[in-house]
């Protein structure tokens, strides 16, 4: 299996293709990353150097890909962190080249906007673009409930408005939407919840909340949950392995207390997840 995956990329610790890259790797998927930034380190410490990559720079990396001739062997498109909308346009055409090539590849949009307590941390222009022109050409989507909210226009405490603002989601666009770090008011205090819909059937999945934040979660669950669906075709069990292993990963990282994820020292439970969380349909 081949990803094409055009996110940020940090050199220390691990967010964007920094996070999604080796998780892939490490389950057999062959990763062609595209980097949107070249940063330092993620923005969660508040201060970074390194450029962000124009939009000209990121369209020639993707036509020298095509030129190789392997977009027809591309089986999906992973987007993650825009810098600015024109980023954004080079995304929704590598997504049209890809797709071109082959018609059976599907494209995943991590909808990179914001989150409850930060509010949206991205640049002016770029929760917009998502919401108008990502949504409409994305296959699957995985927002975080922040981010949830902001695309369906409505605030969550319930499942009924969980359920309403899914589904005004996928009236936009995505057939999967993966929805993660849910709380609503029946969530136990000391969890997280994950949902997964397919137009067809909604799951939700439960894990105990770790007492850690760290970076790059969400781009590696992402990653794990585009890969297992690619290849299974069933959301329930994909979201079921990705937040398995997500979950082995953190929970080794609270344990050593480390303020980065622990990827390359947990990298068994990306294949081997010591506990399986599974879905529940609602």
């Amino acid at each position: 299996m081949n990803i094409l995956s055009i996110q940020s990329h940090v050199a220390y610790g691990h967010a964007g293709n920094s996070a999604a890259v080796f998780p892939l790797q490490r389950i057999g998927v062959e990763v062609w990353p595209v980097h949107t930034v070249q940063f330092s380190n993620h923005s969660g410490y508040g201060a970074w150097r390194g450029p962000l990559m124009s939009a000209d720079a990121i369209r020639q990396v993707v036509q020298g890909i095509e030129e190789r001739g392997v977009l027809g062997k591309c089986d999906g498109v992973l987007s993650g962190y825009l810098g600015s909308p024109d980023i954004g346009e080079v995304m929704i055409d590598a997504v049209a080249r890809v797709k071109c090539a082959n018609p059976a590849a599907r494209s995943c949009c991590d909808p990179v906007i914001g989150d409850t307590g930060r509010g949206i941390f991205v640049r002016q222009g770029v929760p917009e673009f998502i919401k108008s022109r990502m949504l409409p050409i994305a296959d699957i989507v995985t927002p975080n409930q922040f981010e949830l909210e902001y695309l369906a226009g409505r605030m969550i405490s319930t499942m009924e408005d969980l359920v309403a603002a899914i589904d005004a989601v996928h009236a936009r666009g995505p057939d999967v939407i993966l929805v993660t770090s849910m709380r609503i008011d029946d969530t136990p205090a000391a969890c997280i919840d994950l949902v997964v819909s397919d137009r067809i059937d909604r799951y939700r999945l439960r894990t105990p909340q770790l007492p850690i934040t760290v970076g790059g979660t969400g781009d590696v669950m992402a990653a794990l949950f585009f890969a297992h669906h690619l290849r299974s075709g069933s959301a329930d069990q994909a979201m079921s392995l990705a937040a398995s292993s997500v979950f082995g990963v953190l929970n080794r990282t609270a344990e050593a207390s480390s303020n980065e994820m622990l990827l390359i020292e947990a990298q068994e439970e990306l294949v081997n997840p010591s506990q399986i969380f599974a879905g529940k349909k609602i």
